[in-house]
């Protein structure tokens, strides 16, 4: 065996002249062999007992044969990657050359050659000149797959074609062994393909530890199906990748053997909900927009997706100078309708800067989605928190009404409502600045000149975004990554999910459907629970946790406790009442503002007491124009 292995490894490693100089020499001997035998089967035939003399017909092949063989481009392709359709080829090739002996036999007066000859001739070239090549591509595999010591074990679910042809794929690659296949249909079970036996799902349950992966590949599988499969194998705690989508796979943008990470949302409870495309395009559409934080998570993706719907320019207004390059240059790389991009870096809160861009550029759309936003940060910077989020709303409202710019929608979150730190008191008070600015263009009906028009101010408010740079979802991944353990505020703690593109495409339909004044959000189903977060995620990464009940487990979850003006449960609406709109599971609110008729000057002495930079005065007017702020310990006046 060891013999065996060594020869293989020699053949491999020859050079490709080296390799094409042998199989010209198997090939002459096959050519000599397959004649010689043809004629000693047909001189044993009954009805052949008149041969002629062949000495001729072995130079004969030889010039004709290996010539022909040469021009057909037998020796052109690549050993490794030959496929069924190399052998129908060869079929081919050999029936011309025959074809051609056939004719020279009778120019040379060998007229009564049995047309059986010719048949076997046929049969025994086309089995032994494409067997050798079958068998050359199995030494170079069977070597290959010797070297590569960091082959994979898998098992693949699904064998079905985008099963065989990923078996295929990974086969030829020799990145995968493939251990089994896994399919639902009984009737498929204890039946092989390929030589790879296919098993029920149950028996993934002897497989823990003998498998490295699970690859899903049925791609035209159905969400609620797939989600229950996917289930079925995290629980076994063995990690998943999938094969591209059919859409992927038929646009061209991806190849069967293109396997992906299952991402953790995909596992929510929730279904992603589905965009209306006219509210998209007629929102934005030859439109003038300007996107503030457009580096943030947010703002970036808002941008992507604004990108998209073809507006006249997108502006890109960003403080942190490395993520307004990052998305600038990001937006450039899919900008196939040349849409003018223009990046500016600075801060919201600059009124001069604000009002130029909004008469220089007549930009019709705000999207306002710079803000600081991590409660830990600003519960203990609050001045820096407060100035941030309520200063730049007041600034781009009051801008953009003198401007006559036509919408502004605020970003919000579901932390403004019933706040109980710092961060969801500001983004409450700015949400009250939104609502104030709306009630007065209603009221007094401002317009400035013939050529302004009344600003539509709204908001829009939804709960935490997957993958944003405040979601617990980087960070658990990366406590998982690095062995853990994962940590964890409370093991009651709860919250509402989204995606970041399903959270950009609410914003973008909220300029459509607004009126002003409103506060719209997404029916996001049930809040999760975060501990449960945290175990699938352990699950899909193939580990285990460890807790009380299994301390064998390979991740442990710790709870920290809960963080200064930190809440167990999120809410979305201060009223509980709201109404549908013409998206089914887009809602929006008319909340009650701000009850202080002093507010306009208490949010400007606010103003003056955070240029001073006094914490105790900032705090108490937050309070009075926020009232149902449940300040924390840390901030008690």
């Amino acid at each position: 065996m060891h013999l065996t292995s060594n020869l293989m490894e020699k053949i491999s490693d020859l050079s490709r002249k080296q390799r094409m100089l042998i199989l010209i020499f198997i090939d002459v001997i096959l050519f000599w062999c397959a004649i010689y035998s043809s004629f000693l089967l047909v001189e044993q035939h009954p009805f052949n007992s008149e041969i002629i003399s062949y000495d001729w017909i072995f130079p004969a092949i030889l010039i004709i044969g290996i010539p022909f063989y040469i021009f057909e481009g037998e020796y052109q392709g690549l050993t490794k990657y030959l496929g069924s359709q190399a052998l129908y080829k060869i079929a081919l090739s050999n029936f011309k050359v025959l074809f051609i002996l056939f004719n020279l036999g009778i120019l040379l007066g060998f007229y009564n050659y049995s047309i059986n000859l010719w048949i076997i001739f046929w049969i025994l070239t086309t089995i032994s000149n494409g067997g050798v090549r079958f068998l050359l591509r199995d030494i170079l595999l069977f070597s290959l797959s010797n070297k590569n010591t960091n082959t994979r074990v898998v098992a693949i679910y699904g064998a079905g074609l985008a099963g065989a042809q990923l078996a295929a794929s990974l086969t030829l690659a020799k990145s995968h062994q493939i251990k089994v296949f896994i399919d639902d249909a009984p009737h498929l079970w204890n039946r092989t393909l390929n030589d790879i036996p296919i098993k029920s799902p149950d028996y993934l349950n002897r497989l823990k530890g003998q498998i490295d992966q699970v690859l899903l590949a049925i791609p035209s599988l159905q969400r609620n199906r797939r989600k229950v499969i996917l289930e079925n194998i995290q629980k076994k705690g063995i990690p998943i990748l999938e094969v591209p989508s059919v859409e992927d796979i038929t646009s061209g943008n991806a190849q069967i053997n293109d396997l992906r990470v299952i991402h953790i949302e995909e596992l929510l409870g929730r279904r992603p909900v589905d965009p209306d495309q006219t509210l998209l395009l007629t929102g934005i559409s030859g439109k003038v927009v300007l996107v503030t934080g457009a580096g943030g998570s947010i703002g970036s993706e808002i941008c992507r997706q604004i990108i998209s719907l073809r507006p006249m320019k997108l502006i890109l207004l960003e403080f942190h100078e490395p993520s307004l390059y990052s998305i600038g240059e990001e937006l450039k790389g899919f900008n196939q309708d040349n849409i003018n991009i223009l990046s500016i870096l600075g801060s919201s809160t600059d009124r001069v800067l604000i009002e130029n861009i909004f008469n220089e550029e007549y930009v019709e759309i705000v999207f306002h989605a710079a803000a600081y936003k991590h409660v830990p940060i600003v519960e203990y910077n609050p001045i820096a928190g407060v100035q941030n989020n309520i200063l730049s709303t007041k600034v781009i409202c009051s801008s953009a009404r003198n401007c006559g710019v036509e919408k502004v929608v605020l970003v919000s979150t579901d932390k403004a409502v019933r706040p109980t730190n710092v961060m969801g008191a500001s983004k409450r008070l700015a949400e009250i600045i939104v609502q104030e600015f709306a009630k007065e263009t209603k009221t007094k009906k401002i317009n400035l000149t013939n050529e302004k028009v009344n600003t539509c101010f709204t908001m829009v408010r939804f709960g935490n975004v997957l993958n944003s740079s405040g979601s617990v979802v980087p960070l658990f991944r990366k406590q998982i990554a690095s062995g853990g353990p994962i940590t964890l505020t409370h093991a009651k703690i709860n919250r509402y999910f989204m995606t970041l593109k399903e959270a950009a495409q609410l914003v973008i339909q909220v300029a459509v459907l607004s009126q002003g004044g409103e506060v719209f959000l997404l029916d996001m189903g049930k809040p999760i629970k975060i501990r449960d977060l945290a175990e699938r995620m352990i699950l899909l990464s193939g580990l285990t946790f460890k807790d009380e009940n299994s301390k064998e487990g390979d991740i442990e979850i710790i709870e920290t406790g809960l963080r200064p003006g930190e809440k167990i449960c999120e809410e979305l609406l201060i009223d509980p009442s709201s109404q549908r709109t013409s998206h089914p599971l887009i809602y929006k609110a008319n909340e009650v503002s701000s009850e202080n008729p002093n507010f306009w000057s208490k949010l400007n002495e606010l103003e003056e007491q955070l240029i001073q930079r006094d914490i105790k005065k900032t705090l108490a007017l937050l309070l009075e124009l926020v009232p149902e702020w449940e300040m924390g310990a840390t901030h008690k006046i």
